[in-house]
């Protein structure tokens, strides 16, 4: 028998300790973390939910590395989001290559409480499960389109998911000198072989959108939770996706984004099928 584990994280706010005074103030992320958690539980997944201040990078990364631990073949990550999501230019997100990996030449970030966790992070955090494993994140954020990427896209109503360019402006530059870094160990210990994981990601937006909160749930995770409706939802993932973004205004739309090689199986599951 498959086993399913889940990782739910939610942010109302980050530390602003760590953001140059800017507490990042959300309504709906926590909610967001707890109705996806409760509809993992009733799919059959272990769940663990981390809130605010305990969504880490070393939190999260520790959750991950847990399930690539214990997670075999026909097992399945979920790992779903709700937060601010920022971008970083990648001008040297490829120092060991001498080349950018993004075409739009920003990293994507998810803004967790101490600091921005970059997509290159995330990507490293699932190379280490098995290549059998089906990997479905699910991220309520702005600019999260191939989070698994760009300001100046039409804005949401509402109150927007994204970190401010001012303050995106200004935390670069202050850590510029270690994401080069992060980046250049990122890459320096990629694996050669094969593309990586199978990983399914639904978010909230495009790279260029923003991606609305709301008083109960964000617009995203709300559309979401209307489509499943209790688990009534018959179709696989990209009639999932489908069904989502019929419920979403042209300024967010939901992005399906595939890395590796998902097979027609896995893509024709009905969604959080351990």
């Amino acid at each position: 028998m498959a086993t399913g584990l889940a990782l739910h994280v939610g942010l109302n706010q980050v530390d602003p300790a760590r953001y140059e005074g800017w507490d990042g103030t959300l309504v709906a992320c926590e909610n967001d973390a707890h109705d996806m958690a409760r509809l993992a539980r009733s799919a059959g997944f272990e769940t663990t939910v981390l809130l605010t201040p305990d969504g880490t990078v070393a939190n999260v990364t520790a959750v991950l590395g847990e399930a690539a631990a214990r997670l075999g073949t026909g097992d399945i990550l979920l790992f779903t989001y709700s937060g601010h999501g920022g971008q970083l230019p990648d001008a040297d997100g490829s120092a060991a290559t001498g080349s950018e990996d993004e075409p739009d030449a920003l990293d994507e970030t998810l803004v967790l409480y101490d600091r921005q966790f970059l997509d290159d992070e995330v990507h490293r955090a699932f190379r280490a499960f098995a290549d059998d494993v089906r990997i479905v994140s699910l991220f309520d954020c702005c600019h999260s389109g191939s989070s698994i990427e760009i300001p100046g896209g039409p804005e949401a109503d509402g109150t927007a998911r994204y970190l401010p360019e001012p303050q995106q402006r200004q935390l670069y530059e202050r850590d510029q000198g270690f994401y080069t870094e992060l980046r250049r160990s990122i890459a320096e210990s990629a694996p050669t072989d094969g593309p990586g994981p199978d990983v399914l990601l639904v978010s909230a937006c495009q790279d260029n959108q923003v991606a609305a909160d709301g008083d109960v749930n964000g617009a995203f995770t709300e559309a979401l939770l209307q489509v499943w409706d209790d688990g009534s939802f018959r179709g696989g993932y990209r009639d999932f996706h489908r069904a989502i973004q019929h419920r979403l205004p042209p300024t967010q739309s939901p992005n399906l984004y595939l890395t590796g090689t998902p097979d027609q199986a896995f893509l024709d599951q009905r969604p959080f099928t351990v």
